[in-house]
């Protein structure tokens, strides 16, 4: 058996919890041995869920359970989630996680430590919800020379412009909106100040092409001046508006920027509307590769989240073979 723990029981964290649970023997099937989640950490109570003799709200509950292999931070932020996430690691724990603010912030430091401990620290969740694209970077196109990757990296912010072109509502109105269906938080502004695109821009540049762009060095454009006016210009040219994240080599220097660009209809990110996400990955051989599903909500990060618990899994499994 796999024992793992989950840290952090909001959105993310239980809807993994649930993930195991429904699809346990699927789990097992693809990993080769049961996968059970041992402890849930939070500080909160929940007196009515099903796995509520799992919690604990002491995290050396789990750093010191020599039993639990495998640890989902899915708290989010910096702090305490650093924190936890490198005690973790030193403890001979891999850690899985969703935030995409720690990866781009310490993930260099948090996969040094990795190594050094002999476990893993993985992040696919980080970027693009539930579109799987760290693991096909580094794996599938792996014999590929990249030469750009950019997209469609925040739903929140094209929920807002889809609304706008569809229906003429006032940048004002259309955020509202999200705000209203859960979409953005009250303060909004790590979407549509393009904060948050430029952690996931970040992220896909440093896995893409190896080199790490500090968040604070990428051009950065949000949506917050768009008007209902331009949306109607761009429509009657037959074009969109987008808020792209790009990332591009150039003479071994990596550029990033994060603004709005005007798309023409035949592009196939123009069809990318309402929550969604998509990355274009584009190979000296792939051509363009493009990669698209639900970049936020629950159910859709947990599939990204899980599929890296399995992959450390399997191999936690094939190396027993190899003893």
């Amino acid at each position: 058996m796999i024992n793992i723990a989950i840290i952090g029981f909001g959105v993310v964290g239980s809807a993994s919890y649930d993930l195991t649970i429904r699809n346990a023997g699927l789990i097992e099937k693809k990993v080769g041995d049961t996968v059970k989640v041992k402890k849930i950490v939070d500080i909160r109570d929940f007196d009515d869920h099903p796995a509520r003799e799992l919690l604990t709200k002491n995290f050396d509950d789990v750093v010191k359970d020599p039993e639990i292999s495998i640890a989902i931070e899915s708290i989010g932020g910096l702090r305490p989630a650093f924190d936890f996430t490198k005690a973790l690691l030193m403890s001979g724990k891999s850690v899985v996680t969703s935030n995409k603010e720690l990866v781009a912030t310490h993930g260099l430091e948090l996969l040094e430590i990795a190594e050094r401990n002999n476990v893993s620290y993985l992040f696919e969740a980080s970027v693009g919800g539930g579109i799987p694209i760290i693991r096909p970077i580094k794996q599938c196109l792996a014999a590929n020379e990249f030469e750009e990757v950019f997209g469609i990296l925040n739903g929140t912010t094209n929920y807002i412009l889809t609304k706008m072109r569809e229906e003429g509502l006032p940048f004002a109105e259309a955020l509202k909106d999200a705000q209203e269906k859960g979409y953005a938080e009250l303060n909004p502004a790590a979407d549509i100040d393009g904060y948050d695109t430029c952690r996931k821009l970040s992220i896909l540049s440093w896995t893409t092409f190896g080199k790490f762009v500090d968040v604070e060095n990428i051009d950065r454009k949000g949506i917050g001046d768009i008007t209902a006016e331009d949306i109607e210009k761009a429509k009657a040219a037959g074009r969109v508006i987008k808020l792209i994240g790009r990332a591009k080599l150039t003479d071994g220097e990596v550029r990033c920027t994060v603004a709005p660009e005007v798309i023409p209809l035949g592009d196939p990110l123009a069809m990318v509307d309402g929550v969604y996400n998509a990355v274009v990955v584009r190979g000296n051989f792939i051509g363009d590769a493009m990669f698209y599903g639900q970049g936020a909500g629950g159910e859709a990060t947990a599939s990204a989240v899980m599929s890296d618990v399995i992959e450390i899994s399997r191999n936690m499994v094939a190396s027993r073979g190899r003893v």
